[in-house]
């Protein structure tokens, strides 16, 4: 006797299995009677002008260099269930479609194609729109878009001028991805393990003068508006504040000896600037060049700012590398000391953030302190805990005491507390330090209290 509850159905063979299935479902009957029957009904056709129980829904537009295929499928089919559960609703649903249509991916489809790019993409837009229609995804075409097409891309232009007209559309210099051999700016989407996705050659960072777009002028109003979403997981707020990264500090002036030129550095903690023994600049900071020139290190230089220039190409996941420096074989004086103060280029350091110097202060900062250790650069201290704070590192019960960390199993303070070998600041809470340090800067001239942010303008 059998056991139907272990013993498992007999399997048909596959072209028995797509028969039964076809008969279930004759979807080559069902799904064009009922594609024809929405567009007689004008199910997913919008008017616009009436406001009422409005529901936008918008999937990322397809570059069309080809075919759709599965993974398509998967964004779009769960685009439409989106949108027919909202018609379900009782909303009035507005789904439009349009095409990726400029750029490098177009363009290596048809050159591998050996299309006319303008043929080759219509073709392709042509094709896929029939394959959106086999799949049944609900879509207004009538509000169909192209970013060829001149119809759509003069409101590109148009949104550009009056940002432009506004200064909010600027140029400048900023560091891209370069493929020397495609002689082409490349997306960081399109850099494979440091490689070009067209030709395969190594991408490099270069700096080009560019246009950018000035989001920073509403950094704060994103962040004060976070107030104002407090239905946003946590998770996502965190992630919006440090993508903004606002900083408070001070900028400080060191004048490089011999020259009339200043380096200007950037820090959220000048009470340590006692403590500072060497001074870093990015490896494509624009002071490198004027000041290695005609000097020994300046092939040093060139050739560690060229190779930190592939690295940072060749980093697909945010992994701070192995730090690594050279000597600039040139000096700045202290801004309160006059002392003469080493300038060293690191891969540590980018232009991205701050002003691409930091002033170094090994004994309280764990990558400045890694560095010098490396290097053999002195690591004085000039702050140390409050009286009534733990006094040394090692005292948690799960690690470092509250403002000590440890690198490569050595203490380093990195807390606030109390300044000493300070000058005339010893003594002062680290936060009375800073205020103090930035107003006598200021009274200077020789720096200012400020704000840094993480984000730079978007480039365009």
């Amino acid at each position: 006797m059998t056991d139907r509850r272990t013993d498992p159905e007999p399997q048909a063979a596959p072209g028995r299995r797509a028969a039964d299935d076809a008969e279930r479902y004759p979807f080559a009957a069902l799904e064009p009677k009922w594609q024809a029957r929405w567009e007689e009904l004008g199910l997913f056709r919008q008017d616009l002008a009436d406001a009422t129980e409005k529901y936008y829904c918008l999937n990322m537009f397809p570059y069309p260099s080809g075919d759709l295929h599965v993974g398509h499928g998967r964004n779009y089919i769960l685009g439409d269930a989106v949108v027919r559960y909202a018609l379900l609703r009782g909303k009035r649903v507005f789904a439009v479609m349009g095409w990726d249509a400029f750029g490098l991916p177009a363009e290596n489809s048809a050159i591998a194609n050996r299309s006319h790019p303008e043929t080759w993409t219509l073709q392709n837009i042509a094709r896929m729109k029939r394959q959106f229609h086999a799949w049944g995804i609900g879509l207004d075409w009538t509000r169909e878009v192209a970013s060829c097409h001149p119809g759509y891309y003069k409101w590109t232009q148009w949104i550009f001028l009056k940002l432009f007209e506004r200064g909010l559309a600027y140029r400048g210099k900023a560091p891209v991805n370069w493929c020397p051999s495609c002689s082409t700016v490349l997306a960081n989407e399109q850099v494979v393990e440091g490689r070009c996705e067209r030709c395969k050659s190594p991408v490099t960072l270069r700096d080009l003068e560019q246009w950018f777009f000035r989001i920073t002028a509403y950094a704060q109003r994103l962040l004060d508006d976070l107030a104002l979403l407090p239905e946003w997981p946590e998770k996502v707020r965190t992630m919006q504040e440090n993508w903004i990264g606002r900083s408070e500090g001070a900028e400080c002036h060191w004048q490089v000896e011999g020259t009339g030129e200043d380096i200007v550095t950037f820090t959220t903690r000048l009470d340590t600037v006692f403590g500072a023994t060497f001074l870093v600049l990015a490896p494509n900071h624009p002071l490198v060049a004027p000041l290695t020139a005609g000097r020994p290190e300046e092939a040093a230089c060139r050739e560690f700012a060229a190779r930190t220039a592939r690295q940072m190409a060749d980093r697909r996941f945010d992994v701070e590398p192995e730090k690594e420096g050279v000597f600039t074989g040139r000096h700045c004086l202290h801004p309160f000391t006059g002392q003469p103060v080493p300038i060293w280029l690191a891969n540590y350091v980018v232009m991205g953030y701050g002003t691409g110097a930091v002033q170094c202060v090994p004994a309280h900062d764990t990558r400045d302190y890694e560095f010098a250790r490396q290097y053999g650069l002195p690591i004085p201290p000039v702050v140390r805990p409050a009286a009534d704070a733990a006094p040394a590192a090692g005292e948690g019960a799960d690690g470092p005491a509250p403002g000590w960390e440890l690198v490569n199993g050595e203490p380093v303070f990195t807390g606030e507390g109390e300044v000493f070998d300070s000058g005339p600041y010893s003594g002062l809470t680290t936060a009375a330090a800073r205020d103090r340090m930035a107003a006598d800067l200021e009274a200077r001239g020789r720096g200012r209290a400020t704000v840094a942010l993480r984000r730079r303008g978007w480039g365009v």
